[in-house]
């Protein structure tokens, strides 16, 4: 079972959509993620980029 420290919140900022997801903390530390998801508000795929929790 996986833990939920390797939990990370993917938001689309005009919307306020929120996605969440695993992130190896261990590669990728000093590293933002975006991502191209479904939001479906606007019915598209948009950019989601990582924030706090």
């Amino acid at each position: 079972m996986a833990s939920q420290e390797n939990l990370i919140k993917l938001v689309h900022k005009a919307t306020g959509h929120t996605y969440f997801t695993r992130k190896n903390r261990k590669k990728l530390a000093n590293v933002k993620l975006k991502f191209k998801k479904y939001n479906p508000f606007t019915r598209k795929r948009e950019d989601y980029v990582e924030t706090k929790k």
